[in-house]
C-alpha cells in the first residue's frame, strides 16, 4: 500500500473531505440543528456568510434546497467521514463510492449554480462572488468523477481481459 503522500489525487481528496466535514456540520446543516443545541460560533459563521455573499439559498431557500441540506446530513457527512479513513488505507472501494459522491455533488452543485445565475435581483458581481464558492466545488466533483470513472474502467478492463483469456 502506497502512502497517501505518494498518491497526489488521493491526498487532494483527503484534504477536501477533512475540510468538508466541519463545513457540512457548521454551515450546510445549520438549519437542522435545534437552536438550543447550536453553538454560538455557528451563528457568527452564518451571519458572516449571509452578510458577505447574500446567498439566497441560506436566506430564503427554495423547497428543493432543503432536500439538498438533508443529502448533506444523511449522505455527504457519512461518506466524507468514511472517505477520510478509506483514502488513508487505500481502500479498493474508494473509486466506486467517490464516483457516486462526485456525480451527486456535480448535479446538486450545478443545480445551485443554474439557479443563482437566474436571480434577477443579483448583480453580475454578486453572482461572480457566489461563483468563487460554487464553481470550484463543481470543478472538483467533475474532476473526481472523471478520475474515479477512469480507475474503475481500468479495473474492469483488466477483469474483462482476464475472462477472455480463460
Amino acid at each position: 500500500m502506497a502512502s497517501i503522500f505518494s498518491r497526489k489525487r488521493d491526498l487532494m481528496y483527503f484534504i477536501f473531505f477533512l475540510t468538508h466535514i466541519p463545513i457540512i456540520i457548521t454551515v450546510d446543516c445549520y438549519n437542522l440543528w435545534p437552536a438550543s443545541l447550536r453553538p454560538a460560533f455557528m451563528d457568527d459563521i452564518r451571519e458572516f456568510y449571509i452578510t458577505t455573499y447574500q446567498d439566497q439559498f441560506f436566506i430564503s431557500p427554495p423547497a428543493w434546497f432543503n432536500t439538498y441540506i438533508w443529502l448533506e446530513a444523511l449522505y455527504h457527512l457519512p461518506i466524507s467521514v468514511w472517505a477520510v479513513s478509506a483514502l488513508l488505507r487505500d481502500d479498493p472501494k474508494v473509486p466506486l463510492h467517490l464516483l457516486v459522491f462526485a456525480l451527486e455533488t456535480a448535479v446538486t452543485t450545478l443545480t445551485c449554480i443554474s439557479d443563482y445565475l437566474s436571480w434577477s435581483s443579483f448583480s453580475n458581481d454578486q453572482k461572480v462572488q457566489l461563483a468563487y464558492l460554487y464553481v470550484p466545488y463543481l470543478a472538483l466533483s467533475v474532476f473526481m468523477g472523471v478520475d474515479m470513472f477512469g480507475r474503475l474502467d481500468a479495473v474492469l478492463s483488466k477483469t474483462g481481459s482476464k475472462k477472455k483469456r480463460n
